[in-house]
């Protein structure tokens, strides 16, 4: 599904950049790609991320949250580079030019993506990137806490 654009050494400490599971008004990974956003207009995310970022690679979690939120990336993109809004107030934005999810399916979007390569089809794509950093299937369970790790968030083997 995903090549491996994004392998880099391990640990990828990237200041600025948060866990995926860290929340705008509770929904996961919205804030990161803010982040992304920002890092990217900065010149601070490394370049193979780069394919990875809005919504031209397919399955990528950027498109996944656009296509959740029904929002335009590049527009989002603009929006946030202007410098002008707080994260929930770049939701909102984002939320009144796409639209408004109510309480169950955010409870569901956030529970598919913190559980994506738990017993999935993400499960392979995990363990690739768990092999390219040097560490052996089961490490992480999902996609989230292989981003932490791989961040410096998190230990391999640790049960946070």
């Amino acid at each position: 599904m995903f090549s491996c654009v994004m392998a880099q050494s391990y640990p990828t400490i990237i200041p600025e950049l948060r866990s995926p599971f860290d929340q705008v008004n509770g929904i996961v990974y919205f804030g990161r790609m803010l982040d992304k956003i920002r890092l990217a207009a900065a010149g601070k995310l490394p370049d193979g991320w780069q394919a990875a970022r809005g919504t031209t690679m397919k399955g990528s979690f950027d498109w996944r949250c656009c296509q959740f939120l029904k929002i335009d990336y590049a527009a989002l993109e603009a929006e946030t580079l202007k410098g002008d809004k707080s994260d929930a107030e770049l939701l909102a934005w984002g939320l009144q030019h796409g639209r408004q999810p109510d309480e169950q399916e955010i409870e569901v979007w956030n529970a598919f993506m913190t559980k994506r390569g738990w017993r999935d089809a993400g499960m392979q794509r995990l363990n690739e990137r768990l092999g390219e950093i040097g560490l052996p299937p089961g490490t992480v369970q999902t996609m989230f806490e292989f981003i932490d790790l791989d961040e410096g968030r998190r230990q391999a083997g640790s049960q946070q």
